[in-house]
């Protein structure tokens, strides 16, 4: 199945239901739209107040079940009912709701209690493990998307402003950063850093840095070394772009294959209108 996706698992049944987990945003409803286009039954598991309500109404009542984030043991449930062989999450869930809004069942209370550090990748990863747990595969979140993957380079194509050394700069500090789970992005300044990425999320990490001197800034987004792309991927939308140019930003540095672009041709188009830069790094 390379030909449908390089992120699909050896052995990838296209005759198996793929449940669509998904949060806020486009990203999941660009998923289901490519994954029903190569013919792959799609179920969906939404969320009250997180998921598009158009994409829930483009799924018939009983191939959908909408959930309180932190229901775990009605998920697990959904996709035994869906006979799953597998699943995708896609979107992001509001952070606070994390701690604050949650509402866990008595298997995600369960899980927390288990719990002795709380972030993205140790809450998600025993989700990962519980949905796995039943017997259902849970892929790669670039899985179907493969053409909104930032690439290597200048994608706006023009001559990138940042000086190169500035860039491994800032490259430097997200990695450091994403290393020690404090977050995956960073703005820096002519070796300066502005602002990190923490568990407020990217948009206010740029708002926060909006009010520094941002000529010759740069926004970077990278993911960890080793990371777990079933969960916790870094996107970039038009939300973050809209978001760059109210706090002043004209340039991003996005990991290449590993960033994905929501609506990629829509972002570089806008981008350019904008101009704001946005560079692939290998």
């Amino acid at each position: 199945m390379s030909t449908l996706s390089a992120y699909l698992p050896a052995g990838f049944d296209p005759t198996r239901p793929l449940v669509l987990i998904a949060g806020q945003g486009l990203y999941p409803v660009l998923i289901a739209r490519a994954a029903r286009a190569a013919g792959i039954p799609v179920r969906l598991v939404a969320f009250e107040e997180e998921t598009r309500p158009d994409l829930v109404e483009s799924f018939p009542e009983s191939e959908r079940r909408t959930l309180l984030v932190g229901q775990l043991g009605r998920m697990l449930k959904a996709l035994r009912e869906f006979d799953a062989g597998y699943a995708l999450m896609a979107g992001q869930i509001t952070p606070r709701r994390l701690f604050k809004g949650l509402h866990p069942d008595l298997k995600a209370a369960q899980i927390l209690l288990t719990l002795k550090r709380r972030n993205a990748e140790t809450i998600f990863g025993a989700i990962a493990r519980e949905i796995e747990a039943v017997g259902v595969t849970l892929l790669d979140a670039r899985a179907f998307i493969d053409d909104q993957l930032a690439t290597v380079g200048c994608m706006t194509g023009r001559s990138f402003p940042i000086d190169d050394e500035y860039v491994r700069h800032g490259i430097h500090i997200a990695r450091e950063s994403a290393r020690l789970d404090i977050g995956q992005g960073c703005v820096v300044r002519k070796g300066t850093v502005l602002a990190v990425e923490a568990f407020e999320g990217t948009d206010e990490m740029l708002r926060r840095a909006g009010g520094f001197k941002t000529d010759g800034a740069l926004f970077v987004k990278t993911v960890k070394a080793g990371q777990d792309y079933r969960f916790d991927v870094p996107c970039f939308g038009l939300r973050t772009l809209e978001t760059m140019r109210e706090a002043g930003l004209a340039a991003a540095a996005l990991e290449a294959r590993g960033v994905i672009m929501i609506d990629r041709e829509a972002v570089i188009n806008q981008a350019r209108n904008w101009g704001i830069h946005l560079l692939g790094f290998a």
